[in-house]
């Protein structure tokens, strides 16, 4: 039984995780005595995180691991905007560069990346 603590926990990771451009799910990639029952994190859709397929599990584990995953992530961002390293625009600018590449090698190509179609 899920009291109501872990809902919260659960709830706030998902806000967290969607603020950086993923959602969660149910792992399918983890074996059954792994992680049995365990969340996977996946890019929100084809414009979130554009480096990873849609259909990649980035991260696996379970809640707890996941907040911890997560602050890290959080923390290496605020890092780098710190030292000036990186900021929302830059990483927004270099996210569209990346799909348009992306586009481009489709339409010299014609090969479509599965993880970009709808």
């Amino acid at each position: 039984m899920i009291d109501w603590n872990t809902i919260d926990r659960i709830r706030s990771a998902e806000a967290a995780a969607a603020r950086l451009g993923f959602k969660m799910a149910a792992s399918r990639r983890s074996g059954w005595t792994d992680h049995h029952g365990s969340l996977c994190l996946m890019p929100l859709d084809k414009d979130s995180v554009p480096v990873y397929s849609r259909d990649a599990e980035v991260f696996v584990g379970t809640v707890e691991e996941l907040e911890f995953w997560l602050a890290g992530v959080e923390w290496a961002r605020r890092y780098d905007h710190m030292l000036k390293l990186s900021s929302e625009k830059k990483r927004e600018k270099a996210e569209e560069n990346f799909r348009n590449q992306k586009l481009l090698n489709t339409l010299k190509t014609g090969d479509v990346d599965p993880g970009i179609t709808d």
